[in-house]
Protein backbone atom coordinates (compact mmCIF):
# COMPACT_ATOMS: atom_id res chain seq x y z
CA UNK A 1 0.00 0.00 0.00
CA UNK A 2 1.48 3.03 -1.03
CA UNK A 3 1.88 6.07 1.54
CA UNK A 4 -0.40 9.02 1.19
CA UNK A 5 1.49 12.51 0.17
CA UNK A 6 0.41 15.10 3.18
CA UNK A 7 0.42 18.36 2.15
CA UNK A 8 2.51 20.86 3.90
CA UNK A 9 1.94 24.66 3.66
CA UNK A 10 4.72 27.28 3.75
CA UNK A 11 5.79 26.77 6.94
CA UNK A 12 5.72 23.10 6.70
CA UNK A 13 3.16 22.34 8.46
CA UNK A 14 0.77 19.64 7.66
CA UNK A 15 -3.08 20.02 8.24
CA UNK A 16 -3.52 18.46 11.03
CA UNK A 17 0.23 20.08 12.75
CA UNK A 18 -1.85 23.50 11.69
CA UNK A 19 -5.11 22.98 13.29
CA UNK A 20 -3.33 21.50 16.47
CA UNK A 21 -1.41 25.16 16.91
CA UNK A 22 -4.61 27.39 15.09
CA UNK A 23 -6.43 29.23 17.99
CA UNK A 24 -9.56 31.48 17.03
CA UNK A 25 -9.32 34.06 19.82
CA UNK A 26 -8.02 36.35 17.28
CA UNK A 27 -11.07 36.66 15.29
CA UNK A 28 -14.43 37.88 16.92
CA UNK A 29 -17.30 36.17 16.63
CA UNK A 30 -21.10 37.38 16.38
CA UNK A 31 -23.83 35.40 17.74
CA UNK A 32 -26.35 33.63 15.53
CA UNK A 33 -29.71 33.94 15.83
CA UNK A 34 -32.90 33.03 13.74
CA UNK A 35 -35.89 35.41 13.03
CA UNK A 36 -38.95 33.74 11.74
CA UNK A 37 -41.88 35.00 9.69
CA UNK A 38 -45.17 33.17 9.88
CA UNK A 39 -47.77 34.86 7.14
CA UNK A 40 -51.40 33.79 7.36
CA UNK A 41 -53.83 34.39 4.47
CA UNK A 42 -57.36 34.55 4.61
CA UNK A 43 -58.86 35.00 1.66
CA UNK A 44 -57.32 39.07 0.46
CA UNK A 45 -56.32 39.79 4.20
CA UNK A 46 -52.53 38.76 5.75
CA UNK A 47 -51.83 38.29 9.19
CA UNK A 48 -47.74 38.08 10.45
CA UNK A 49 -47.42 36.12 14.07
CA UNK A 50 -45.53 38.36 15.88
CA UNK A 51 -44.56 38.32 20.05
CA UNK A 52 -44.90 41.00 22.46
CA UNK A 53 -41.07 40.81 24.02
CA UNK A 54 -41.31 39.83 27.77
CA UNK A 55 -38.00 41.11 28.70
CA UNK A 56 -34.77 43.28 28.24
CA UNK A 57 -33.83 44.57 25.00
CA UNK A 58 -36.95 46.10 23.74
CA UNK A 59 -39.62 45.19 26.63
CA UNK A 60 -42.72 45.31 25.45
CA UNK A 61 -41.81 45.90 21.57
CA UNK A 62 -44.04 43.84 19.12
CA UNK A 63 -41.26 41.24 17.36
CA UNK A 64 -40.94 38.41 15.16
CA UNK A 65 -40.54 35.19 17.33
CA UNK A 66 -36.85 33.94 17.40
CA UNK A 67 -34.09 33.66 19.21
CA UNK A 68 -30.27 32.55 19.56
CA UNK A 69 -28.78 29.38 17.89
CA UNK A 70 -26.93 26.79 20.22
CA UNK A 71 -24.01 25.17 19.74
CA UNK A 72 -24.40 21.98 17.92
CA UNK A 73 -27.68 23.39 16.18
CA UNK A 74 -27.48 24.52 12.34
CA UNK A 75 -29.43 27.74 11.57
CA UNK A 76 -32.87 25.88 10.52
CA UNK A 77 -32.65 23.27 13.85
CA UNK A 78 -32.47 26.60 15.87
CA UNK A 79 -35.27 28.37 13.91
CA UNK A 80 -37.74 25.41 14.61
CA UNK A 81 -36.76 25.27 18.26
CA UNK A 82 -37.03 28.94 18.30
CA UNK A 83 -40.21 29.02 16.84
CA UNK A 84 -41.91 26.09 19.06
CA UNK A 85 -40.63 27.93 22.15
CA UNK A 86 -41.63 31.24 21.63
CA UNK A 87 -45.51 29.94 20.31
CA UNK A 88 -45.44 26.29 20.17
CA UNK A 89 -45.79 25.94 16.66
CA UNK A 90 -43.71 22.63 15.34
CA UNK A 91 -43.37 21.01 12.01
CA UNK A 92 -43.43 24.65 9.51
CA UNK A 93 -41.82 24.60 6.52
CA UNK A 94 -39.27 27.36 6.66
CA UNK A 95 -37.70 28.84 4.12
CA UNK A 96 -34.56 31.14 4.42
CA UNK A 97 -35.41 34.34 3.07
CA UNK A 98 -32.05 36.88 3.94
CA UNK A 99 -29.37 37.27 6.30
CA UNK A 100 -28.82 40.28 8.67
CA UNK A 101 -25.93 41.62 9.85
CA UNK A 102 -26.20 45.59 9.91
CA UNK A 103 -23.42 46.47 13.08
CA UNK A 104 -25.56 48.14 15.71
CA UNK A 105 -28.85 45.98 14.83
CA UNK A 106 -28.72 44.29 18.28
CA UNK A 107 -27.78 46.87 21.40
CA UNK A 108 -26.48 43.40 23.23
CA UNK A 109 -23.43 42.99 20.54
CA UNK A 110 -22.83 41.84 17.27
CA UNK A 111 -25.17 39.44 16.17
CA UNK A 112 -25.96 38.26 12.90
CA UNK A 113 -29.31 36.74 11.98
CA UNK A 114 -30.91 34.38 9.55
CA UNK A 115 -34.95 35.12 8.49
CA UNK A 116 -37.00 31.85 7.68
CA UNK A 117 -40.95 32.62 6.50
CA UNK A 118 -43.37 30.89 5.70
CA UNK A 119 -47.37 31.10 4.53
CA UNK A 120 -50.01 29.92 5.78
CA UNK A 121 -53.99 29.23 4.66
CA UNK A 122 -56.49 30.23 7.27
CA UNK A 123 -56.73 30.27 10.75
CA UNK A 124 -55.70 26.26 11.25
CA UNK A 125 -52.60 27.57 13.54
CA UNK A 126 -53.19 27.77 17.09
CA UNK A 127 -50.09 29.65 19.35
CA UNK A 128 -49.85 30.27 22.24
CA UNK A 129 -46.84 32.30 23.92
CA UNK A 130 -43.75 30.92 25.69
CA UNK A 131 -40.47 31.26 26.78
CA UNK A 132 -39.34 35.45 25.82
CA UNK A 133 -43.15 36.36 24.40
CA UNK A 134 -45.35 37.73 26.93
CA UNK A 135 -48.25 37.73 24.00
CA UNK A 136 -48.84 36.19 21.12
CA UNK A 137 -50.35 38.53 17.84
CA UNK A 138 -51.64 37.95 14.36
CA UNK A 139 -50.94 41.76 12.95
CA UNK A 140 -52.55 42.80 9.40
CA UNK A 141 -50.31 43.26 6.84
CA UNK A 142 -50.84 46.20 4.68
CA UNK A 143 -49.28 46.58 0.99
CA UNK A 144 -48.73 50.29 0.66
CA UNK A 145 -49.04 52.48 -3.17
CA UNK A 146 -45.03 51.99 -3.78
CA UNK A 147 -46.05 48.41 -3.21
CA UNK A 148 -43.89 47.72 0.36
CA UNK A 149 -45.34 45.76 2.77
CA UNK A 150 -46.02 47.07 6.65
CA UNK A 151 -47.32 45.83 9.27
CA UNK A 152 -50.75 47.57 10.11
CA UNK A 153 -49.40 49.15 13.82
CA UNK A 154 -48.79 52.41 15.26
CA UNK A 155 -45.94 50.52 17.27
CA UNK A 156 -42.34 50.69 16.64
CA UNK A 157 -40.67 47.31 16.09
CA UNK A 158 -37.68 45.68 17.77
CA UNK A 159 -34.29 45.35 16.36
CA UNK A 160 -34.79 45.52 12.28
CA UNK A 161 -37.71 43.31 12.22
CA UNK A 162 -39.56 46.05 10.02
CA UNK A 163 -36.73 45.58 7.43
CA UNK A 164 -37.00 41.87 7.97
CA UNK A 165 -40.61 41.96 7.16
CA UNK A 166 -40.58 43.77 3.89
CA UNK A 167 -38.10 41.26 2.83
CA UNK A 168 -39.53 38.51 3.16
CA UNK A 169 -43.18 39.65 2.74
CA UNK A 170 -41.54 40.40 -0.80
CA UNK A 171 -40.69 37.53 -1.65
CA UNK A 172 -43.02 34.99 -0.08
CA UNK A 173 -46.10 37.02 -1.08
CA UNK A 174 -44.64 38.97 -4.04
Amino acid sequence: MADTIQLRDENGLTEEEFLSQYSSEGYPKPSLTADILIFRKTGDDIHLLMIRRKGHPFMGCLALPGGFAEPGETIEMSAGRELQEETNLIGQELKLTGIYSRPGRDPRGWTVSAAFATVVDGDKLRPEAGDDAASIHWVPIVRGEDGSFRPKTDEGLAFDHSEIIEDAARIMLG
